[in-house]
């Protein structure tokens, strides 16, 4: 199927200087070239309608990750907002798409698994341009509520002091210093930490923190195997003398704790900015590329905010 071809402009008298935008530095900073190269399959039919560029619709899903828009409102804005279109390389003058050609994008890029292989490529590129010496891993999991309580791929959890949630769980790996994240793994939401957690690892992790919920020989041998080093938040342990046990215990808990926070905010990010609050449509494979789509987006503007020095 053939692309359109966007961003002619027609002629007309001379624009005025447009103000900057933060979509116009995302724009440079990393090779969409290598992106528009992984979305080339998914329009491959010969016939029919002109297919909208994949790159400049993969564009609008991270405009609808970091302005947290329906598509509804995605089609919409793009269509009313100057620095949305040079960001998906649209013209001034010309039309974009309708709210179902973002439905159609997402099911094909779902169908030719492409959201865990573009969150890899972009967060391989951000990595190496954010200069740092990695220092370890966090890993943690947060749960998402589900679009519908029909849906079949979520489950029920219930935490103690905590309304019971029907959804799934993100389980997520992110380096400790920089805070990109690096490996993302996606579950039903009854599905436990430590098992699960193995797949939230990057190679050589470093030092890896995590809360108590990591404890035990299962997760423990997969950071050893990768190469890592795991400090894990105790609850317990054995001593003859109480206060000094307790002690011994606060003093190994305590730098975890302050280490292993910083991967909430991370959380705090995507639920409160980006949307991630509950899942919009129903399925794990869905559910899975809402929150890879979320984690590129994420790990864009975090890069952004590193390299700004």
């Amino acid at each position: 199927m053939a692309h359109r071809a966007i961003g002619q402009e027609k002629l007309s008298v001379a624009p005025s200087p447009r103000p900057s935008s933060s979509l116009d530095k995302l724009s440079g900073l990393i090779a969409w070239t290598q992106i528009e190269a992984l979305l080339e399959p998914l329009y491959p039919a010969r016939k029919g309608e002109p297919a909208w560029p994949p790159l400049a619709m993969f564009k609008a899903l991270l405009l609808a990750v970091w302005y947290d828009l329906s598509d509804v409102k995605l089609a919409e804005t793009l269509d009313d907002r100057a620095s949305f279109r040079r960001f998906c390389g649209f013209s001034s003058n010309e039309p974009t798409p309708e709210r179902t050609a973002f439905v159609r994008f997402r099911r094909a890029l779902i169908e030719h698994g492409l959201d865990r292989t573009l969150f890899e490529t972009v967060t391989a590129e951000l990595k190496a341009k954010s200069i740092r010496v990695k220092t370890g891993t966090l890993v943690d999991a947060t749960i998402i509520a589900s679009a519908s309580e029909a849906d079949a791929d979520g489950r029920w959890v219930k935490h103690k002091g905590r309304a019971a949630v029907h959804g799934f769980k993100a389980h997520v790996g992110a380096d400790a210093s920089t805070a990109l994240v690096e490996q993302v793994s996606v579950t039903p939401a009854n599905v436990n930490d430590g098992r699960a957690g193995p797949d939230a690892l990057p190679n050589h992790p470093g030092e890896v923190f995590a809360d108590s919920a990591y404890r035990g020989s299962h997760f423990g041998d997969a950071v050893r195997a990768k190469g890592g080093l795991p400090r894990i938040v105790a609850t317990a342990m054995w001593g003859r003398d109480e206060e000094e046990t307790l002690a011994v215990l606060d003093a190994w808990n305590a730098p975890i704790h302050r280490v292993r926070a910083r991967i909430e905010k991370i959380f705090g990010t995507w639920k409160r900015c980006y949307g991630l609050r509950r899942m919009r449509w129903r399925g794990l494979a869905r559910a899975a590329a809402q929150v890879r789509l979320t984690a590129i987006a994420y790990n864009l503007k975090r890069s952004l905010n590193i390299l700004a020095p």
